[in-house]
Formats: C-alpha cells, sequence, structure tokens
C-alpha cells in the first residue's frame, strides 16, 4: 500500500455513460465533464447525439455555455463559429478564409438503451467491443428506468470488486448467510452470480443475483426471485477524485400497477440503501496490493487480473 489511496490510473478505457437519451431533445447543447476533461453534448436536427470536446479553437469559448444548434452543426456562442460531428470548422460567418486548422476533437458516441455512452482512451485508440441491447429495455413487460445517481469519491475499480467480494454482503448489507459469487471472464465481459439471502416482511429470502459487466462503465445486474428487477449500471469518472454514479432499474410488471410498483419501489429501495451503506466506505478505503485473503472472501484477484487490462499502464493493479 502507498500513500496514494489508489496507486493505479483513475481513468480506466471503456464505454461510459455521460447522460440519458430523454435529457438531451433535438437542438440541446450541454456541457459535462468527464475524465477531467471539459466536454460539450448536443443533439443535431436528424436526431444524432454529438459529444466533442469543449473549447472553440478560435479564441477558447466553451460550447456547452451559450452554444447552438444549427442543423447538424453546433454554434460558437463566441463568434459563431460553426462545428460539424466530426469537429470539423464548416463555417465563419465573416471574414474570406476558413482556416482549416480549426477542428475539435470527436468522441466516439453510442446510443443504446436509453443511454448516451462515449468511447474513452487516453491513448486515443478506436472502440475496442461493442455495447449489447438490453432485451428488457424494449418490452412492454418491464417498467421504464427508476433512477438513483450519486456523486461518489472513489474509482470505477473499487466500486465494481465489490461484485465478487462475498462476505461484505453479510457483513455490510446484513445477508443472512454468506453469499457464494462465482465469476467467469471472457476478454472485456466479466460474469458473475451471488446468492444474498436477505430479510424480507415474509421473512428471509434467498436471492438469485446475475451480472455481466462490459468493462467499467456498462453493467447488467439481474435480481431473479421474488421481485424481477434488473440494474443497468453505469459509472463514469468525473476527475481524480469522483466518479458519477447512474443506477437504471426496471421492474418486471407483475399482478398489475400497484404490485409492481410496491414490489419494485421496495426493492429498489433496498439496493439504494445498499449503496449508501458502501459509500462512506468506497470513500474512504485505500487499494491494498497485494491483499491479505482469506479462502472464504471469493474470486477478489481473479477480478483484479481482469481489471487490470483495461489501463495502458496495468502497474498497480493486480
Amino acid at each position: 500500500m502507498t500513500e496514494n489511496r489508489f496507486p493505479y490510473p483513475a481513468y480506466p478505457f471503456g464505454w461510459f455513460q455521460v447522460a440519458y437519451s430523454d435529457e438531451v431533445s433535438v437542438g440541446d447543447v450541454k456541457p459535462l465533464k468527464y475524465f477531467g476533461k471539459d466536454l460539450v453534448l448536443f443533439r443535431t436536427e436528424s436526431g444524432q447525439a454529438v459529444v466533442l470536446d469543449a473549447f472553440c479553437p478560435h479564441l477558447g469559448a466553451h460550447l456547452g455555455y451559450g452554444g447552438r444548434v444549427d442543423g447538424e452543426n453546433v454554434v460558437c456562442p463566441f463568434h459563431g463559429w460553426e462545428y460539424d460531428c466530426t469537429g470539423a470548422c464548416s463555417k465563419v460567418p465573416y471574414g474570406t478564409r476558413q482556416p482549416k486548422a480549426a477542428r475539435i476533437r470527436p468522441w466516439d458516441v453510442i446510443e443504446r438503451n436509453g443511454l448516451i455512452m462515449v468511447w474513452h482512451h487516453p491513448e486515443g485508440a478506436e472502440p475496442m467491443w461493442d455495447l449489447p441491447e438490453v432485451p428488457e429495455y424494449s418490452s412492454d413487460e418491464w417498467t421504464d428506468y427508476s433512477v438513483r445517481r450519486w456523486k461518489i469519491r472513489t474509482r470505477n475499480q473499487e466500486m465494481a470488486e465489490n461484485t465478487v467480494d462475498q462476505q461484505h454482503f453479510h457483513y455490510v448489507h446484513g445477508a443472512k448467510n454468506h453469499p457464494q459469487a462465482e465469476a467467469r471472464t471472457e476478454g472485456h465481459m466479466l460474469f458473475a452470480s451471488l446468492n444474498p439471502e436477505m430479510e424480507t416482511p415474509m421473512g428471509p429470502v434467498e436471492g438469485k443475483v446475475q451480472i455481466e459487466m462490459h468493462g467499467f462503465g456498462f453493467t447488467v445486474t439481474r435480481f431473479l426471485g421474488l421481485a424481477e428487477t434488473l440494474l443497468v449500471n453505469s459509472v463514469t469518472p468525473i476527475d481524480e477524485e469522483y466518479v458519477d454514479a447512474r443506477f437504471s432499474f426496471m421492474v418486471k410488471k407483475t399482478g398489475g400497477a400497484d404490485i409492481t410498483r410496491g414490489i419494485g419501489m421496495a426493492f429498489i429501495q433496498e439496493i439504494q440503501r445498499q449503496v449508501e451503506q458502501d459509500k462512506p466506505i468506497w470513500e474512504n478505503k485505500a487499494y491494498v496490493k497485494p491483499p491479505i485473503l482469506s479462502d472464504g472472501d471469493g474470486p477478489i484477484m481473479r477480478y483484479r487480473r481482469w481489471a487490470s487490462q483495461f489501463y495502458t499502464n496495468p502497474e498497480g493493479v493486480a
């Protein structure tokens, strides 16, 4: 362990959420700050969501504050220079010379499952994998998203490690059993399953949890059993200190709207309670390398070896 809480890089590579689709209407322009950078998000008249670096290369105005959409371009609020979806300057509204060097860095964007995701790589490498469609999202048998969101002083790897830390479900969250975690990896994906037994008004109920991680920025968790619930979890680094954690819940409709709402809200409140229990630990713990583990801790080292692939400099991870 070092004096730094985390001896590994703050910004892993992968796909990360920067907004929900319904937060950005046609013509909207929004400032963002992720990965320690200022960004601008806008939706063109054709409906495309676009993310660019924020600052106009002319005289440095932030396009997210006062910028506007004109067709497929974003217009700088300072002098009216226009930039297209590739970040190229497509129009200077005065003068006779259009500077060819006026270009803003574009970000790769996927808009899927109601989320706007960007590809981040510290060295600018192209996307290395795609993101799946979540079938429940487009199914009438499931509710719309119910969203919970936190700003947490931690890093992606710390939060995701809880997935395989089977004992913390008992000691932090009050699971009545000592859950067993199983994990396997396939390239950028990690699959895990757990069986925490939680107390409910009807007595102890064994939960069945299936987790599918696509790097650090997109995780689908399915809770089976008493109430079928789906969680789309996206955690995006803001800077070297904080992450933006979005939890998007869907509940399978069963027994009428009131019953679905009641069961769903109770379950969502339970997961929210667990995050609030985890938060002070995440915000104050340090990364121990190597950890001193017991045989009942779960596949933590397998997880860390998998995690190391998402850094251009993985020293300090596993």
